[in-house]
């Protein structure tokens, strides 16, 4: 009776373990994703060139920019979303702040929330549709002076 006992819960502790633990969850940064280029055009005429990773992928997306040390200020990570759609993010699992910003169909900067809390659960919503999800290095946002309305020119948004 006892050693069903025990068995009975260490089935259920396998069942009730964190996601981390059953292998559902990344434990480590993925593989940096193929590199394209993205400019942001602000409104007075700034250009501001930057190399970004594609997630274009669920897996990739899911994974993000997970467990990076840092960002270079040149560089980030943008989220293809394929079509606009409300964009949620969160900061599990990711060790840095960024800047995120979120941006339309057409190329232009809808929202940007600065400064995001690392390994945080809240979410972090677009609100309102938006084709692509750029995250840059905490920061970068207020360094450029990058408003809602600029410019972001890269080859998903056309020419």
């Amino acid at each position: 009776m006892r050693r069903r006992s025990l068995l009975a819960l260490l089935g259920l502790a396998a069942m009730t373990r964190p996601a981390a633990a059953q292998g559902n969850a990344p434990m480590g940064p993925q593989p940096r994703l193929p590199m394209e280029p993205l400019a942001i055009v602000t409104r007075d005429g700034r250009r501001h060139e930057f190399q970004v990773e594609m997630a274009v992928s669920p897996e990739q997306q899911r994974i993000g920019l997970m467990f990076r040390p840092s960002v270079k200020p040149d560089e980030g990570m943008l989220f293809d979303w394929g079509v606009p759609r409300e964009s949620s993010m969160w900061m599990q699992n990711t060790i840095t702040s960024l800047d995120m910003v979120f941006i339309r169909e057409d190329g232009r900067i809808h929202r940007i929330a600065e400064r995001t809390v690392p390994l945080s659960l809240a979410t972090i919503d677009s609100r309102g549709p938006v084709r692509a999800t750029l995250e840059l290095a905490a920061g970068t946002a207020e360094r450029l002076n990058l408003r809602p309305g600029d410019k972001v020119e890269q080859r998903i948004f056309g020419p």
